[in-house]
Parts: C-alpha cells; structure tokens; sequence
C-alpha cells in the first residue's frame, strides 16, 4: 500500500501556524512522526513535499478535513537532525501552488493527489492597470517598512526589479508580518492581480494598526520618562540616608579586615585576595544583591576556618591504652600501631602523613576505633561519609559562582572540628564511584598525599589550606574496590571477623551493660547468664562482628522493660532471668542452628569456607553412577570452583591406576558433584583438595574421616597451594567440632593468627600433595 501511494501521490506535511508561498525558502522543525516519515519519504525518493497549512494549529493529529485544500509544492532542499532528539530541521523552497484533491489512508504519513495550479496571465487591456498596481503596491511596502525597521534593503531593491504582480504579492506576503489565516487568503487567490489587490489592502490595514501602535508607544515612553525621573530622585533621598545609617555596613568590613588581618598562617597572596573581596564588598555598600550576598557568604566561610586554631597532643601512652581497651575488646593489632603512632609522636612532634586504613568486614569497630583514637589523642573528631558519593566537587568544592555553592567536605569537616589538626575520619572510602562528574578517588590523591596536602586549595575557598597536621584514618569493607593510587598512601591494618570468644566478651563486657541503660533498666531488674549470651551468638546470630548481637540484647532488653511496666517493679527487683531455655520465648525460634554431623561417610568430605561473615564448614558431596562419563555440577557453582572440580576429576584420571581406582571409570561411570545449600552463590579454588577427596572416596568406597575438614587448591599434578582466609576457617572448624584440619604447606605462617583457642582444640596437619591429604583423610 505504502509503496502504490509514494507512485501516485506526494507526501504531505500540516504546517501549524506557518504558510509558504513559492519561490519562498524556508526553515522549520518537523517533530510530529507522520510528518517526519513524509519528510524522509520525500527526501529518500528524490519527490517534491506538498505543504499545506492547518486550520487550527492547536490540533496534534490533523486529518485532511482539518488542513487547507491550497497549499504549495515544494522541494526538500536539506535535513538537519535535531542534536538530542528525534525532531527535524527542514529546508524547503516553494515551486507552485498547487490543491489537493484526495487523501489516502493507512499510511505513516499524509499522502495526497495534488492539482498544480500553474501562475495565471492577465488580458493585455490589463497591463496598464497592473503596472499601475504595482507601482502603489510598491509605495505601500516603503510605508510600511518605514514602521518595520528590521527590513532589509535588500528586500526593497528586489520588489523595485520585479514586474510580475503574482510574484511581488507572493514575495510582499512572505516576509511581512500577517497572521496565517491572512496570508492562507492570499496564497488561495489563484488570479495575479486581484491577489496583488488583497496584499495591498492588508498592507494599508496593517499600517494603520502600526500608526496606532506608535501613538500608544509614544505615550508609554513619556510615562515611562516620568516614572524614571520620579525613580532617580527616590534613589537620591535612599543614598543619603544610608550615608547617614551606614554605620552597620562600615563596622561590618572593617570587622572583616580586622580578621583577615589577625589570621598569622596563611601567605601575604591568600592574605591580598581576601582584603580584595573585602574591598569588593565596600564599593557595594548596603546593597543587597546577589552579588554582595556570594561575597558574604564567601568571606564568612573563609574567615570560620581554623587557620591558626590548634590542640596539643596527648602523648600518654598508658592513658591511650586505657581508653582504647575501655571502649574495644581484642583488635590487638590496631591497638599497638595507634600506641606506636603517639610513641613516634612523642620523640619527633613533625612526624605528619601518617594516614591509616581500616579494613575489615562490617561491625567489626572500624569506625568507634577511630573516635576512640581522637579521644586518647585529645584531638577533635570529624567524621566524612564517603559511601556513594560520585562527584569530585564534594571533595574539593564548587565555584563560589554558581548558584548554590559550597565547600567541600573536607573544608567543612575542619569548620566542624574548629582545629586545624583534628583526626578526620573517612569512612566507607572503598564505595566511592566516579561518573560524568568526575572521580572523587582521584581528588581525594592530593588530600591524603602529605607532600600535597600542604596546600590544599578547595574549589570555593581558592586559597590554600595546610592540611599536613591532620590525623587522617579512613574505614573500608573490602580494599581491593579501592583504587591502587590511593591504597598505595595508605598504611592498611587488616580487622578480622570476631571469633566466638571475643564476641562473647565483647557482648559480656560492653554490650549487656550498654543495652540495659538505653532501655532504662538497672542491672538488679534482669540478668543474662553466660550460657545465654553464647546461644544468642550460635543460634540467633551469624555475622562477622557484633551489631546483630546487639539488636538482639536489645529486644531482650525492651521485653523486660515492658514487664518491669506492666508489674510496676522497683528497681531492685529481678524482673527476668535470660537463659537459654527463656530465649525461644524471647526470641523465637534459632535460626542458625548448626547440625553438623561429623560421621565417616563415602563421597562426603568437610571443606571449609571464607565468607563476610566470618567462616563456614562446608560439605562437598560426590556421587558415581552407571552411565556414559558424564560429570555433572551442582549447588550454584561459580566458574572458578567447576574449574577446581574438572582438576579433580582430571588427576584422579591421570593416576587411576596408583589409587587403585579402574580405568575406564571416566567412560561407564557418571559422576555428579554436589555443595549443599543450593541457592547460596559459591565461588573461590580453595575447595580443590575437598573435591578431589570426596572424588576419590566415592570411587573407591573408602570413607572420609567425618571429624577431618580440609581447605586448599590443588593443580594438575596433585600439589597443594596456599589459600585466604584460613583465620575465619579455622574457626568454622572449631565451632563444628572438628578435630584436625589439613592445610597448605604454604599456609604455615598464618598459624600465627590463628587464635589460640583454635590451636589448643584442633591439629594442624600441613600438606604439600594430594596423596598426603588421601592419607590423612580416607579411613
């Protein structure tokens, strides 16, 4: 149908507002999808565009009834796509009038049969009254443009060397000022003379208007001119008595400068700039524009920063450690490099640069540690979020000219403190992100360089600020989200996950405490034993540091002070007991109930695993069966670990015959490897060596030792490599029940962090090859 209509018919496009005569060229944006498709069309197919005006431009989708029959054939001359939309700037130049006679339907766009109307003659008897015509039409024009000043000579020049009437009404009509619906009466006289009649009767209309238009201008301007006398002499008493009253705006900037002047740290350049924008300020008087206001706003800013303000440090290591083991339990590691960073300190008072990173899982202290070194040091703590921010002008600030401006959060962070050396903490550094803004991580190079940041200059305060003396200690989930450059001016102290013990004192010592003030109660009124705070952590709990434990103590809390309420007990009443046969009833049922079996089975071995939360026993399956060699991968598997599993299978093939396994299981056997916990995501080679057991324990049906668990990966050729996290691991096996543990050789020296507890339950069995482990491992 469509490809018929472009044979017969041209394209047609409704013009809202807009009328077209020819020889006229003309620009206009096309937005409407039938319009642009009958563009395209025309353009494509090298056709001539048949544009015709609508009768009321407010309709979107006009049908043919709503479009003028008369209109104007014309040529595409070009097509300019609208930068960052699907609109189209057109180029036409009109060819003839032309009327449409019939308009088709089921098309993308309008497409109509067109009769050209071809630019008629006049009898010769005529000729003296157009030449006649013409000559008025052309004084009625100059009179006109005596009102238009915009019109160029140009337009003048040719109407003088234009003889056809038709042509000089067409030309008049398309460049004076009418409404469409005027000019769509011109464009439908068909008859050159009586068309060249209308333009003239509309000019002498539209002059009269004009001439009305003058008086009326003329009128308002004289007002105008009287207004603004009446204006002048109103701003002439307004600045006499603010000559008068001006005492506030004088006292106001030599305030100013008085403060300018007693600040001693910074240069005789920074020094220069701000008395300039005082003397801005001045010549603005009591005005309040906009302009004064940016001033102010900059100059209070700039003058609030602690330039010259300073605390002395508090060097006494044995207070330190006291406040430090007060508020934390444990993170015996970050402890001794804050009581080494003050012993430094109390030998060489210039000691500066020093920027520590605490990485570790959530809830494990990372950012009380931090407060609690602020408060050992007698220093003032600011604490930055850098979690999601993803433009560089909240490190270093915006222009003051903008609209809205401000500092950075490092100068406001100095603004909070009130001291040009407090310890600022910047918490969550590894989420920052970058985007078309620009990229914090880079902006934050120079803030946490010490030879940089000497200078710092913030975007909206333009000076330079010395931030050397600032104790800088920044907070991380997982440091290798953070960028190499900025982890390399880092001195990065690890945070582990909290064992069982140390959550346990944590909870004993601070948290109970802790809970039963916040909800109101007295130590009298509820007791928790021991033996609950362990279940509570086994049970109800699976984290790697305490904040679950603590919303737990909490409701336990919140439960008593309701009874304490509702009994209108005093408070030396033992309102409640917590043990743990009391804590399904306080807490409902566990929901981390640990039931690992630790028997000898065949196919089953223990692995071990590191997740966030600290670690994890995990069991690998494996079961063969009659079939064709096939080797099939369960549990959600990510690619690293089916990897781990295709090495197991592919050295047990290579040495089927010295573990006394038949040869051609890999063609009659089916093997499917299994992990629990199916919805879980798991990835990570370090489950190799447990594969690889279960694998051979299944084909040889020797069981697995059920109170060994292992972790490692393994090679081609049977070695055992070294793994992470074998802290977290450790202690998963202890929690279990586990009695010995066989690891890499590699691993020896992380025994050293493994907690003792752990080392004084469990037996570390190191292993170099697969054989050692079948040796250890299968019954």
């Amino acid at each position: 149908m469509e490809k018929d209509l472009r044979n017969i018919a041209l394209p047609m496009v409704a013009l809202r507002g807009l009328c077209v005569f020819p020889g006229m060229i003309l620009h206009f944006d096309v937005a409407r999808d039938q319009s642009i498709e009958a563009v395209r069309t025309a353009m494509d197919s090298g056709r001539d565009l048949f544009l015709a005006s609508q009768k009321d431009p407010s309709i979107d989708n006009p049908t043919y009834k709503d479009i003028y029959r008369t209109g104007v054939v014309a040529s595409v001359l070009q097509i300019i796509t609208v930068p960052n939309s699907k609109n189209l700037r057109v180029i036409v130049e009109g060819k003839s009038r032309a009327t449409f006679s019939k308009g088709y339907n089921g098309a993308k766009f309008l497409c109509v049969d067109i009769n050209r109307k071809p630019e008629r003659g006049f009898a010769k008897k005529d000729e003296i009254y157009a030449e006649a015509l013409l000559r008025k039409a052309r004084d009625i024009f100059e009179e006109y443009s005596q009102f238009t000043p915009k019109i160029s000579p140009d337009i003048v020049l040719r109407l003088s060397d234009d003889e056809a009437p038709g042509a000089v009404a067409d030309y008049i009509s398309s460049v004076i000022h009418l409404p469409f619906d005027k000019k769509q009466q011109v464009l439908q006289e068909m008859h050159p003379l009586r068309r060249l009649e209308k333009v003239c009767e509309l000019l002498t209309s539209e002059i009269e208007y004009m001439k009305l238009e003058t008086e009326i201008t003329e009128k308002v301007e004289q007002a105008v001119d009287d207004n603004q006398r009446e204006y002048y002499l109103r701003e002439q008493l307004r600045v006499l008595s603010a000559e008068l009253d001006g005492e506030d705006s004088v006292s106001e900037i030599a305030d100013y400068k008085k403060k300018i002047a007693d600040i001693k740290c910074i240069s005789d350049k920074s020094r220069e700039k701000l008395t300039k924008e005082c003397d801005r300020l001045q010549k603005m008087g009591s005005s309040s524009s906009s302009e004064a206001a940016v001033i102010r706003n900059y100059l209070d800013t700039v003058l609030a920063l602690p330039f010259d303000s300073e605390t002395k440090d508090n060097l006494d290591l044995s207070k330190a450690r006291r406040v430090l083991d007060a508020d934390h339990y444990g993170l015996s590691d970050v402890k001794d490099r804050i009581v080494e960073l003050l012993a430094v300190r109390s030998l060489n008072e210039n000691v500066n640069g020093q920027i520590i990173c605490l990485a570790g899982p959530p809830g494990v202290g990372k950012t009380s540690i931090a407060r609690a070194l602020a408060d050992a040091m007698g220093r003032k703590y600011a604490r930055v979020s850098l979690g999601g921010v993803r433009d560089e002008s909240e490190i270093r600030g915006h222009r003051k000219t903008y609209i809205g401006s401000m500092p950075g959060r490092v100068i406001n962070a100095l603004s909070e403190a009130g001291t040009k050396n407090p310890l600022i903490l910047f918490d969550e550094i590894d989420k920052m992100s970058s985007d078309m803004r620009g990229d914090p991580a880079s902006a934050m190079l120079e803030v946490l360089d010490a030879e940089q940041n000497k200078s710092f200059v913030d975007h909206y305060v333009e000076i330079p600020f010395d931030l050397s003396k600032v104790l800088f200690v920044t907070t991380a989930n997982d440091k290798n989200n953070i960028p190499a450059p900025l982890l390399d001016r880092m001195e990065v102290i690890d945070l582990y996950s909290y064992t069982a013990e140390e959550k346990f004192q944590i909870a004993k010592k601070h948290l109970v405490s802790k809970a039963i003030e916040k909800n109101g109660l007295t130590k009298n009124q509820i007791k928790i034993t021991d033996a609950a705070i362990k279940e509570m952590i086994s049970s109800y709990t699976r984290e790697a540091g305490v904040r679950n434990l603590e919303r737990k103590i909490n409701e336990i809390c919140r439960k008593t002070a309701l009874r304490v309420v509702n009994e209108k007990a005093d408070e030396n009443t033992l309102v409640m007991k917590v043990t743990p046969k009391e804590l399904p009833k306080l807490l409902g049922t566990p929901k981390y109930k640990e039931k690992n079996e630790l028997k000898n089975e065949v196919g089953v071995t223990n692995g071990l695993a590191w997740t966030s939360v600290g670690g994890e026993m995990l069991k690998v399956e494996v079961a063969v069966m009659e079939g064709k060699g096939n080797v099939e991968l369960t549990g959600s598997l990510g690619d690293v670990m089916k990897e781990s599993a295709k090495a197991a299978v592919s050295f047990i093939r290579s040495n089927s015959t010295d573990l006394g396994i038949a040869e051609p299981f890999y063609k009659e056997k089916d093997i499917h490897i299994h992990v629990p916990e199916g919805a879980v995501p798991k990835d990570g080679p370090s489950a190799g060596v447990t594969m690889a057991t279960s694998l051979v324990s299944a084909l040889t049906k020797r069981p697995v030792n059920g109170k060994v668990a292992m972790t490692g990966e393994i090679s081609l050729t049977g070695k055992v490599m070294p793994i992470g996290g074998l802290r977290e691991k450790s202690m998963a096996a202890y929690k279990a029940g586990v009695k010995k543990v066989l690891i890499p050789h590699g691993n020896l020296a992380d025994l050293d962090d493994v907690d003792k507890v752990v080392k004084s339950n469990v037996e570390f069995v190191p292993v170099s090859t697969l054989k050692e482990v079948f040796d250890n491992a299968l019954c």
